[in-house]
């Protein structure tokens, strides 16, 4: 089962307890103080590995904690070190302190360590205590108590290239005809229910990480359906294969919508460079329509290409265009870090300026990108924009500001009418 989220609690290991304890032997009537110092704790350390893609290993053991250090012994005996607790994550986990919600850091790269909790120092032996005044010193420490934290992990899938699309789009076909990957296939919506990865091989010794997110779906942004659950996982990926479903009543629609859902998300999301693909081409209804298509994409700057992933037409195409892509940008080390979902910093917060008798005025940085990328041409587009506007309440709060029909509303340079 696919867990790309887990808390657990961790804590490292006690330090051990220095003693008292003076030399005892034979014809040596005043032996010194020879009591040793305890062991160091373990400490708690992430590790990533290649042998885990998932967070289900921590469904059901929720606790972790490291080894005591050893109690010092006689003679000036250090006692032994407690074991280092070592719990392996695959590659593209966040780690989180949970009860202050801070980042602790980001495991990217196969055997990257964080240490998380530091085990606790040993206690020193009498042996420190010793001085010119006091010769035999019954004083000794106690080992550092150990580190507790609550851990939340999220794990964002680290790919290549990112399939995204509206759900029954052909993503997981696409996947499995470019990889060794097996996903879930159904002619139905919402078939993925987790993010699949493959590997697809070019060339000799060349190989690229495909990621199939499953299906967007109106609202996603806001948490709507698997809304949060998945789409951190693009951000990850370094260029997207954006799939239209031939099938759909209306592609281009589908095409704005997602793009919208992208950027609501993360303003950066809909940056990323993407390729298009009009699939289902062995359908003769997609393919009569695909000139017409084409040409409307075209028109708004965008290029196309057509495939059918399930005959496999075209598909090695599509796959080369990506890696020849995929070769002008820049790798995740050199990016900058990608910015984190957070309620403190939400980009889905907007105001209502009343202009003046019957306009208005709605500024917010998630409506007003969802404006810019409307086709408001098309019907189903304006629809979407009213559902986005729904999802965010803006149209509640209108309707508590005193909105009435046939008032005029502004989102940064766009002007409609207000209808009920």
């Amino acid at each position: 089962m696919f867990i790309d989220q887990a808390e657990i609690f961790v804590s490292s290991g006690k330090g051990g307890n220095g003693i008292v304890h003076f030399r005892r032997e034979k014809y040596v009537p005043r032996g010194g103080p020879d009591g040793g110092d305890g062991g160091k704790g373990g400490d708690v350390i992430f590790c990533v590995t290649s042998h885990i893609n998932t967070l289900a290993n921590f469904r059901h053991k929720r606790r972790y904690v490291a080894d005591d250090g050893k109690r010092g012994g006689r003679n000036n005996r250090y006692g032994k070190s407690g074991e280092d607790l070592i719990i392996n994550v695959p590659a593209g986990t966040l780690i989180y302190d949970e009860d202050i919600d801070e980042l602790l850091g980001d495991l990217t790269e196969e055997g990257q360590e964080l240490v998380i909790c530091e085990g606790g120092r040993g206690g020193r032996g009498n042996t420190h205590f010793k001085n010119s005044r006091h010769q035999t010193p019954r004083t000794a420490e106690k080992g550092a108590p150990p580190i507790e934290k609550n851990i939340r992990m999220e794990l964002k899938l680290i790919a290549d290239i990112g399939l995204v699309g509206v759900p029954n789009a052909g993503k997981s076909t696409l996947l499995t005809s470019l990889t060794n990957a097996r996903p879930k296939i159904g002619a139905y919506p919402f078939t993925t229910l987790i993010p699949n990865l493959g590997v697809a091989k070019f060339g000799e010794f060349e190989s690229v990480v495909l990621a199939d997110i499953p299906g967007l779906i109106e609202g996603a942004s806001e948490g709507v359906g698997l809304g949060h659950e998945f789409l951190r996982h693009v951000q990850r990926t370094r260029i997207l294969i954006h799939l239209l479903d031939g099938m759909s009543e209306d592609p281009i629609a589908d095409f704005s919508q997602i793009n919208t859902e992208l950027s609501l998300f993360d303003p950066q999301l809909g940056e990323k460079p993407q390729i298009i693909a009009y699939n289902k081409m062995d359908q003769p209804a997609v393919a009569e329509r695909w000139e017409e298509i084409k040409a409307e994409m075209e028109e708004r700057g965008y290029e196309i290409m057509a495939i059918s992933a399930m005959a496999r037409t075209d598909i090695h195409e599509l796959l080369m265009k990506a890696v020849e892509k995929l070769s002008q940008m820049p790798t995740l080390e050199e990016e900058a870090p990608m910015p984190l979902y957070s309620a403190e910093t939400d980009p889905n917060e907007f105001e209502i300026t009343r202009i003046n008798d019957g306009d208005w005025q709605v500024s917010g940085e998630s409506i007003e990108r969802a404006a810019k990328m409307t086709y408001w041409e098309h019907s189903g587009s304006i629809r979407r924009f009213q559902k986005i506007m729904q999802a965010l309440k803006i149209d509640v709060a209108l309707r508590e500001k005193g909105i009435i029909e046939g008032d005029t509303v502004f989102i940064g340079e766009y002007e409609l009418e207000w209808s009920e």
